[in-house]
């Protein structure tokens, strides 16, 4: 980044459009992490025969291996995606099999230390990493399994570039995030949406089983609990134990994918709002094959419509009316799906931000009483990022939502608020204003947020989060890790 506050233009179409979805941490490379070349098994090898269904007994002699202050590796593994915040955990541990973590945990309960997990290491405020706990590092543990062509078993710290790179050459998708870097153990018990979550649903939506070691070490397996299952669709980001195996039904691929972006520079919160507004109107119809992201970056406006389906009237009419608001239309090239992605995988190196969810909206109406100000924050601060993004379709279903803790189907869009910066010398700077438009936020009634863009600021979390299902989650997690040995500052109380 050339400019203090500044993000050069392609970097910020890379970097935010969909940052967990995702976008872009919830989760891209944790930037100093050695990890291995995830490792992907033919399909006529058993899923089942990886996910153990009783709980083992540790080894004599523990074989992950364990990192403590002072050691080189220790550094390595202890940092994050986010360079603003900066942990100092007791101890590391390596895990590379489900019996390594139960052997972590041994030492955990013997060294009474709380745990933090670690896949992908891009949680916005760092909670896959507290000071004087055992961090369980994961990021080995990214082998994918075929157990026919449409369904893989796969290891939460398998990054999204991965996953892709061995499921998309097969025509079959997981409908996730974008960012390629993040790891899909996080990005899915968080719920997981993306370019494709309109006409596929949730990550977590196609999570079928979890293999999970719980607060005392055992083994447990989502196939005896199916309650399990449904607190790991949205509510399991590192409150019950530490999921080592996933199990997921792929869809068939789309054979491409399709991006237009309208652009406004220079643009004032007056006509950003007006923007805003017209964006809403003509997304509440967008066809399911559809996605669109606003992002209002300081003062340079972009839009984004991607689509996986052949252009018809209905699309075209979008593109007509969103063409119609802006100055620049680019049109992009349908390209085939593997090679599209890409485009939106972001930046790898760790960065300094501050981000969060900026709540979710069933329409226009729920922010048209505070946007303005909203807005001219935005475009008056350098280096801010407003942005919103379409759910609805899939993600609305009945029957999901009943599958799932995921609390806010009811949804149409979510949106974000992003800050970058170079030095740290600007961070006061940044979070002031930051927190500014936090406030006009929840001083307005936003108060529904995304767990998987969480901030220590949100007031009444737990709700925020979580909805109605809350209560229902604490007796999982008083099931599962009654000692609150997975304990950080939002994470789901006995």
């Amino acid at each position: 980044m050339s400019e203090p506050g500044k993000i050069k233009r392609d970097e910020f179409i890379r970097m935010a459009l969909l940052s967990s979805a995702a976008v872009y941490f919830s989760a891209c490379q944790s930037g100093n992490n050695k990890v291995a070349p995830a490792v992907v098994k033919p399909t006529n090898s058993l899923v089942k025969d990886s996910i153990p269904v009783k709980p083992m007994e540790p080894a004599a002699e523990p074989t992950f291996n364990l990192y403590k202050k002072g050691d080189a590796q220790y550094e390595v593994l202890r940092k994050g995606f986010n360079k603003r915040i900066e942990h100092f955990p007791a101890a590391i541990a390596e895990c590379r099999s489900t019996e390594e973590v139960s052997q972590a945990m041994a030492y955990a309960i013997k060294n009474n230390l709380p745990v933090s997990i670690k896949s992908g290491g891009h949680s916005f405020e760092g909670f896959s990493s507290t000071d004087d706990s055992l961090v369980i590092n994961l990021s080995f543990l990214k082998e994918i399994q075929w157990e026919n062509g449409d369904v893989i078993s796969v290891g939460p710290g398998c990054t999204l570039s991965e996953l892709y790179d061995a499921i998309l050459p097969k025509n079959k998708l997981l409908a996730a995030g974008s960012c390629g870097g993040v790891g899909i153990g996080g990005l899915t018990l968080g719920g997981g949406y993306g370019l494709f979550g309109r006409k596929y649903g949730l990550t977590c939506d196609s999570l079928s089983e979890v293999t999970m070691v719980d607060g005392s070490g055992k083994v447990i397996h989502s196939n005896d609990d199916p309650e399990l299952l449904w607190a790991c669709k949205g509510g399991g980001n590192g409150n019950f134990g530490v999921i080592t195996s996933m199990r997921f039904a792929l869809s068939e691929a789309p054979a491409f994918l399709q991006s237009f972006r309208f652009k406004v520079k220079g643009i004032d919160a007056q006509r950003a709002g007006d923007i805003l507004k017209s964006w809403f109107s003509i997304t509440a119809n967008l066809p399911l094959s559809c996605f669109s992201a606003f992002v209002l970056n300081g003062k340079s406006l972009y839009i984004l419509l991607a689509n996986c389906e052949a252009k018809n009237d209905a699309t075209q009419e979008v593109i007509n009316e969103l063409t119609a608001l802006v100055d620049i239309t680019t049109v992009g090239k349908a390209e085939p799906l593997q090679k599209a992605v890409k485009v939106f995988y972001g930046v790898r190196q760790p960065l300094y931000f501050k981000n969060a969810s900026a709540g979710l909206y069933k329409n226009f109406d729920d922010i048209e009483g505070c946007i303005a100000d909203v807005l001219a924050k935005v475009t008056a601060t350098p280096g801010m990022i407003y942005q919103v993004n379409t759910l609805g379709g899939k993600i609305k279903d009945s029957a999901l939502e009943q599958q799932s803790s995921y609390p806010h189907r009811d949804k149409n869009y979510l949106s974000e608020l992003q800050t970058y910066w170079d030095q740290p010398s600007r961070e006061e700077k940044m979070i002031t204003a930051f927190e500014e438009v936090q406030q006009i936020f929840y001083s307005h009634g936003i108060k529904s947020q995304y767990r998987n863009y969480p901030d220590l600021n949100f007031k009444e979390w737990e709700s925020a989060y979580y909805g109605k299902n809350y209560a229902r989650l604490q007796k999982v997690k008083n099931k599962y890790d009654p000692q609150n040995r997975f304990s950080f500052q939002q994470s789901i109380k006995l």
